[in-house]
């Protein structure tokens, strides 16, 4: 089980979760951000923090939003690291920094919040 982000945090991206995040396992894509579900160790401290109330544990993700729980883990399987392969598990946003991306639910959408 690991924590995933929804929709809320498309087109935000506060960040306020990754400054949180102690192993460094939120990711940022090109509109949303990304908890790896391989580096996630359950701690929870970046749910409280989110200003948008986008971070839900897997098992408490709303109904409407459950398409999220593969999307985040499809960011690290569909997105290419920038040499053609995917992410994977590269062990560290912070090295691997902002990639110009998203997983294809996050892509699919129009732009959010205020027009």
């Amino acid at each position: 089980m690991t924590y995933v982000i929804a929709e809320p945090c498309v087109d935000v991206m506060d960040r306020a979760c990754v400054e949180e995040c102690p192993v460094d396992c939120i990711y940022e894509g090109g509109r949303s951000l990304y908890i790896h579900p391989d580096e996630c160790v359950d701690c929870g401290a970046c749910e409280p923090v989110c200003p948008v109330e986008a971070i839900f544990y897997e098992d408490d993700v709303p109904d409407q939003w459950t398409a999220y729980i593969t999307d985040n883990a499809d960011f690290f399987v569909k997105t290419l690291d920038g040499q053609g392969g995917p992410l994977g598990s590269p062990g560290g946003a912070a090295k691997v920094g902002a990639v110009p991306a998203d997983a294809p639910v996050v892509a699919g959408l129009p732009p959010q919040g205020d027009d």
